[in-house]
């Protein structure tokens, strides 16, 4: 099977769903999101049989820009991810009412699309066109479909686009400078480029800028908080599940290939502005009322963990930081989705108003009690092998930042258990709390047995780790 056609299927199930009308635009978003991830188990199966995955064809000769794709360990981890967490993300709105669901659901399945071309993308420049593209929808379902007055959203909207779309410029000048050098934007022919010292640093911090924001690492991550609280559920998680991942998957494809001699002075301050968003982020998700921003900034706190993993250089670094963005990916969507189960019963979001779970809805406690100890890494969860795995690598480079990098754990901890106690422990809220519906319950269901299962055998994912293309 053509690479391709996982993408056109995507695309093509984005425009048939805007097309298709408001009553049966969830069925078709989801019959075509299901059919992405069917193709992806595809194309994982003739990867492992030793099949080349690959599709390249000259797009424009002047400059020269190829419609390069190719998936190896690396990339097919990502379009797994996507292509998975995409029907759930989709199945968790089955019983929501939105204004003109079919636009919002052709921009779930559009941002889908965008994404994979993202982690499949081996020409910098169609790279660069699919990186931008996964913003375009995300910004509307946010913008349109957000929470709070549209004054309000539409400030921390236009912010979270202005930030991500000016780092991403940085990038471009990056990708422009390496082509005329070489008069190409593959990357095969980008890692042989010759480059000074001078060169790779300024190379390094261009990518760096766009990267940084996008995920965020700290000083650029002002953005995050305001953007998750205000985007409606459906957007939180495409941002945190799927979309943030686009920027570590990025050092890994992109920028340490490009820049394998970079200079350590500059390595050991990227590394530690991702520890110090560690501590930050932890602190900060100790002061929240708010659930959605207790989770936006733990999940920053996490991301930064897992950025200064890929910072090392080293490769259980690079082992590490993969296993921990897909089972960062799994849990904080599953978090996101219990948030938006209390929020649908409760109708709020601050923790002092929720309470009394536990004697209401066991099923749905103990799910919670499940992606919590996910969050904070608990051994037997997947969360456990990624996050020591970058912590070991930290380590190698300098015990310290092992040691900074520990206190997400600390901290974590007692921040997530602090809110379990308020939020599903406490005295009751004086409105009725049902427990888990079918839907509700198999979607858990699915997310924590991956959480579970790869937390105890995490082998089928190490083994794609082996083959990469640089």
């Amino acid at each position: 099977m053509n690479v391709t056609f996982i993408l056109l299927t995507l695309l093509i199930g984005a425009l048939l769903t805007l097309a298709s009308g408001k009553k049966l635009a969830h069925t078709t978003a989801l019959l075509f999101s299901i059919l992405g991830f069917g193709f992806s188990l595809f194309l994982l199966n003739q990867f492992n049989n030793g099949t080349d995955i690959s599709y390249q064809v000259q797009w424009i000769s002047k400059p020269n820009i190829s419609f390069a794709l190719k998936a190896d360990g690396l990339s097919m981890l990502m379009v797994l991810l996507n292509t998975f967490l995409t029907p759930v993300i989709l199945l968790t709105t089955i019983k929501k009412d939105y204004k003109n669901p079919h636009i919002l659901y052709a921009l779930v399945l559009f941002m889908s699309f965008a994404m994979t071309g993202t982690f499949l993308a081996t020409d910098g420049f169609l790279y660069y066109i699919f990186w931008e593209l996964a913003l375009i929808p995300i910004f509307f379902i946010a913008l349109l479909w957000g929470s709070d007055t549209w004054e309000v959203r539409k400030k921390a909207i236009l912010k979270f686009f202005i930030y991500t779309f000016a780092g991403s410029l940085f990038m471009l000048v990056a990708f422009i400078y390496l082509y005329q050098k070489t008069g190409s934007f593959l990357l095969a022919d980008l890692v042989n480029t010759a480059l000074s010292s001078t060169e790779q640093t300024w190379i390094f911090l261009g990518f760096f800028l766009a990267y940084a924001i996008k995920i965020p690492i700290f000083p650029f991550h002002t953005w995050q908080a305001d953007t998750y609280e205000k985007a409606p559920a459906i957007g939180t998680m495409l941002l945190s599940g799927i979309m943030l991942k686009m920027g570590i998957y990025s050092i890994l494809r992109w920028q340490l290939p490009l820049t394998p001699n970079m200079n350590e002075g500059i390595l050991n301050t990227v590394i530690i502005l991702c520890l110090i968003g560690v501590i930050y982020a932890s602190l900060i998700a100790l002061r929240q009322s708010n659930l959605k921003r207790l989770l936006a900034y733990s999940s920053m706190a996490h991301v930064g963990l897992i950025a200064a993993g890929a910072y090392t250089y080293t490769t259980d670094g690079y082992h590490g930081v993969v296993l921990q963005m897909i089972a960062h990916g799994l849990v904080i969507v599953g978090l996101f989705f219990l948030t938006e189960i209390i929020y649908a019963r409760y109708q709020t979001y601050t923790i002092r108003e929720m309470g009394g779970i536990r004697s209401q809805a066991i099923k749905f406690t103990s799910f919670f009690m499940i992606f919590m100890f996910a969050s904070i890494g608990l051994p037997g969860t997947f969360s456990f092998i990624g996050e020591f795995t970058i912590l070991y690598s930290l380590s190698q480079i300098n015990l310290m930042y092992a040691l900074l990098g520990g206190t997400t754990i600390i901290l974590g901890a007692y921040y997530m258990m602090k809110m379990f106690q308020k939020a599903v422990l406490g005295p009751q809220n004086k409105n009725t709390f049902a427990d888990l519906n079918t839907n509700e319950c198999l979607i858990l269901a699915v997310l924590a047995a991956a959480v579970i299962f790869f937390g105890l055998y995490p082998k089928p994912l190490t083994d794609l780790l082996f083959t990469s293309i640089v």
